[in-house]
């Protein structure tokens, strides 16, 4: 199955990378695609303009951007709100995007990313009657128009990781980073973590390639020549699942394990599902380390249209169903049988604070 798969989709995902990498240099600073809402479910038109600023990498990332804009267009099509956006193809447009959403009469503006946190907080400050609401950056103190948007995915990463140890038949897995800041680690530290409580009860020796005594790191989110190599060089080192968390980058490895010439070959996801998000990724996709950017998004602007918007630091976590493990998809016969009771056991654990996880970033 995996392998006619591959040879159907080795050119056309080598194509796609190429499509990809050519819509990132020429999509420049401008409006997402279209909401297409369902007509019928349409919420009526409010006089609320709700707006969304893009991290690098634009609202077609199939990750975390992707994700928080479609908070955005819930938020249209349950609240009635306006919309208008402005994408970041690198970080010197963030400001400027930020400017052009405030020019345009904004009520309030979700900006995406951890590279953009230091311009929202100016422009929070700068703009005290716009509201204002941030995914994967927080700050220590914050004015009475900002809401910080953080996910405590090292949790559910803790259980991807534990999956992996559990499904490696080479006893090797592997993560690798766009960019080394917080919002990136804090999903290494996680998987890590959940390799060794693995290795701790059940006496292996499952190692980690490219976090905890090894560093992997594209540096940027953009660059798919230096991830494939990366993820190659992973795959010629005996990884044979690759936790890549790095954006669109993410993609690159999915195209990599599809070409490569193991049939077990597998990719953890993060941001969103990627049995549902990843191109080829149906039959690639172990499992995915999900967080909830949408939900919280729409929740935010919400809060806005009410006019019950506060300045908060809100951490989404295993308890409150902020983050999440997709669940294993086509793995599911795949996997160790009581895999996914383990699992649900681990979560459970988490929860109630036996398990501690922890992130150094």
């Amino acid at each position: 199955m995996k392998n006619s798969l591959k040879s159907i989709t080795r050119k056309g995902t080598m194509a796609a990378a190429i499509l990809g990498a050519s819509a990132l240099v020429l999509s420049g600073c401008g409006a997402a695609p279209e909401a297409k809402p369902d007509a019928a479910s349409q919420a009526p038109t409010v006089d609320y303009t709700a707006c969304m600023v893009s991290d690098e990498g634009g609202f077609d990332d199939k990750s975390f951007n992707q994700a928080s804009y479609e908070g955005l267009l819930r938020a249209k099509a349950d609240l009635g709100v306006k919309i208008n956006s402005a994408e970041s193809t690198s970080s010197t447009d963030m400001k400027p995007n930020i400017e052009s959403m405030v020019s345009a009469g904004c009520n309030i503006i979700a900006t995406a990313g951890f590279k953009i946190g230091d311009a929202t907080l100016e422009a929070a400050k700068k703009y005290p009657k716009v509201d204002f609401a941030i995914v994967d950056f927080g700050y220590e103190t914050m004015p009475a128009n900002l809401r910080s948007l953080s996910y405590n995915t090292d949790e559910a990463a803790f259980l991807a990781g534990y999956s992996a140890a559990a499904y490696t038949k080479t006893g090797k897995v592997g993560t690798f980073g766009g960019a080394e800041i917080p919002p990136v680690t804090i999903f290494m530290d996680g998987f890590l973590q959940g390799v060794k409580h693995f290795n701790e009860v059940k006496n292996k020796d499952v190692q980690v390639v490219g976090w905890g005594t090894s560093k992997s790191f594209v540096n940027d989110f953009t660059n798919t020549v230096k991830a494939r190599q990366i993820a190659d060089n992973m795959i010629a080192d005996g990884v044979d699942v690759i936790m890549p968390v790095a954006g669109p980058l993410g993609q690159v490895a999915v195209d990599a394990v599809n070409e490569s010439s193991s049939d077990t070959d597998a990719v953890v996801w993060v941001d969103t599902d990627g049995f549902e998000y990843a191109k080829n990724g149906k039959d690639v996709v172990l499992t995915s380390v999900m967080k909830e950017m949408g939900k919280t998004v729409e929740e935010s602007i919400d809060m806005g249209l009410k006019g019950t918007f506060k300045s908060e630091a809100y951490v989404g976590t295993l308890a409150n169903g902020g983050v999440a493990m997709a669940p294993f998809h086509n793995f599911a016969d795949k996997v160790p049988a009581d895999l996914q009771a383990e699992v649900d056991a681990l979560k459970a654990d988490i929860i109630a604070g036996k398990i501690k996880v922890s992130s150094g970033s």
